[in-house]
């Protein structure tokens, strides 16, 4: 027998909805559970494999700030899937953060990001590009008021982070490493 849902209550509704959950588990327990729900997400790692660089972005994120005094969290293009093809939103979130339009996308996985909580799930890609695709100014919507910044940085500085521990944000960490998996002669100095 599998848990059973009795029931949820929303308990706030607003960019994401949170209810609590109440479930009976398969010995009998009832337990209550908080549930963060938003959707389905995207995020992407473009990098170009000529000139071995990847395109992230650095942003005020509030819980970073509120939970640890961090101003700047750097990370991959990414954020809510508007769109019916995660391909889509992929490329749009790329185009609004970093400028770059892409073309093929190399999927990664579509994984839980807190499962823990969150109802989130995450379509991670990487994306190859040239400095040609560059064509827009990048940097965010002013509705949405990003102030991202964006850094292409090379693949052997990512590398270095990533082993130094200094890649903190989770998503970009699955995609660099994926990338060094995949194609670990782009990370080689040059």
């Amino acid at each position: 027998m599998a848990p059973i849902i009795r029931g949820t209550r929303i308990v706030h509704d607003g960019w994401s909805r949170f209810l609590v959950a109440e479930v009976t588990m398969t010995d009998g327990t009832r337990l209550a559970r908080e549930i963060e729900d938003h959707g389905r997400a995207v995020a992407v790692l473009p990098y170009d494999p000529v000139r071995r660089v990847a395109l992230l972005v650095e942003q005020f994120r509030t819980p970073a700030f509120y939970a640890a005094g961090i101003t700047q969290v750097l990370e991959v293009p990414a954020g809510l899937l508007d769109e019916s093809e995660p391909e889509d939103g992929a490329r749009r979130e790329a185009y609004e953060e970093t400028g770059v339009r892409l073309g093929a996308l190399e999927p990664v996985t579509c994984g839980w990001s807190m499962p823990g909580i969150s109802t989130e799930q995450m379509d991670l890609y990487l994306a190859p590009y040239a400095a040609t695709d560059r064509t827009g100014p990048g940097g965010g919507l002013a509705e949405e008021h990003e102030a991202i910044t964006v850094r292409e940085i090379p693949l052997s500085e990512l590398a270095r982070l990533s082993d130094r521990g200094e890649l903190t944000d989770l998503k970009s960490l699955v995609l660099v490493l994926t990338l060094r998996l995949r194609r670990p002669e782009l990370f080689m100095a040059a």
